[in-house]
C-alpha cells in the first residue's frame, strides 16, 4: 500500500494521485505539483487514502508545495492572459482559413506552454498556425484535438432534464453509452429524446444501467409464457426497477400484477443464485 492525495486541476477534471510527502495537506486546499504538462496549480480532493501500488503511476510525483496567495494570483493572470490568447487564436484560424472550431485556451501554471483546444471535422494542417502564434505569444504551442463529449464538458451548459452538464460539474471520465441501455430502460429511440447537447447518446443513461442489467437476470421476458395460481399466461408487462410483472391470463380475460417475491414464493420462477 502507498499514501497519497488525489488532485483535480480542472472542475470535473480527472483524479491525479501525487505523493504528499511531508506537506500538511488538508481536503479542499491548493497545491503546486510537477505534471507531464510542467508545474501546474491543482486542488485536493482526497486526503491522505492508501492506495496499491498497481492502482497508480509509479514513481509517484511529490507534491512541491502548498499553493499560496501568489500562486492564486498567478492563475487569475493566466486565466486572463488565455482569454486574450483566445481571441488572438480565434482571429488567426480565419486569417490561415482553417477548417476547425476553438473552443479553449489554457496557460500552463508556470507560463512555459499554452494550450489551443479545438474540435474538426478530420484532419487539420495547422503547422503554419502553430509557427504564427509561437512567434507571437514566445513560447511553446500545443494544439489539441477534442471530441464533442470532450467540449460539452469544457463549455458547459444545461441538460434536457434541466440540470447542469453531468461532464462538466462532476464526471471526472466518460464512460462508453450503448444505444443497448436505452433499449434495455425502455426509452424511445429517438435521437434527439436520448442525445445530449454534444449530440453523443446521454451519460445518464449509465447509471441505472446495472440495475436493469441485474433485473433481466431476475425477471421473465416478455412474451413468456407462464404458468399461475389462476392459470396459463404470458407475460405483457415489466417494470424492472420495482420488479413487478404484468401477466395476463386470457381464461379470466383479466392482466394480474405479480411482484417478483410472490412468483419466487408461488414457485413460479427460480430465484438467481
Amino acid at each position: 500500500m502507498i499514501e497519497v492525495i488525489g488532485v483535480r486541476f480542472k472542475k470535473a477534471g480527472k483524479i491525479y494521485y501525487f505523493d504528499p510527502g511531508v506537506c500538511d495537506i488538508s481536503q479542499d486546499c491548493y497545491v503546486i505539483v510537477e505534471t507531464v504538462r510542467g508545474i501546474e496549480f491543482g486542488k485536493v480532493v482526497v486526503t491522505n487514502k492508501q492506495v496499491e501500488e498497481e492502482d497508480v503511476v509509479l514513481p509517484l510525483k511529490k507534491v512541491i508545495r502548498v499553493a499560496d496567495e501568489q500562486d492564486k494570483r498567478t492563475v487569475i493572470e493566466n486565466q486572463e492572459h488565455a482569454t486574450k490568447a483566445f481571441q488572438t487564436g480565434t482571429n488567426k484560424i480565419v486569417e490561415h482559413r482553417l477548417d476547425m472550431n476553438l473552443v479553449e485556451v489554457e496557460y500552463t501554471f508556470d507560463r512555459n506552454k499554452i494550450i489551443f483546444y479545438f474540435t474538426a471535422d478530420g484532419r487539420v494542417d495547422f503547422r503554419n498556425l502553430v509557427k504564427d502564434l509561437a512567434s507571437m505569444f514566445k513560447t511553446r504551442i500545443e494544439l489539441r484535438q477534442i471530441g464533442v463529449r470532450d467540449e460539452a464538458k469544457m463549455l458547459g451548459g444545461i441538460g434536457p432534464c434541466g440540470r447542469m452538464l453531468c461532464c462538466s460539474t462532476f464526471l471526472g471520465d466518460f464512460e462508453p453509452v450503448s444505444i443497448k441501455m436505452a433499449k434495455d430502460q425502455n426509452l424511445s429511440l429517438n435521437p434527439a429524446k436520448i442525445s445530449g447537447l454534444c449530440g453523443r447518446l446521454m451519460c445518464c443513461l449509465k447509471y441505472e444501467n446495472d440495475d436493469y442489467e441485474a433485473a433481466k437476470r431476475d425477471l421473465p421476458d416478455m412474451g413468456q409464457a407462464i404458468r399461475t395460481s389462476f392459470g396459463k399466461g404470458k407475460v405483457v408487462g415489466l417494470n424492472m426497477l420495482e420488479r413487478l410483472i404484468q401477466i395476463e391470463i386470457p381464461d379470466k380475460e383479466r392482466v394480474i400484477e405479480y411482484t417478483l417475491d410472490e412468483l419466487i414464493d408461488e414457485g413460479i420462477i427460480s430465484a438467481t443464485e
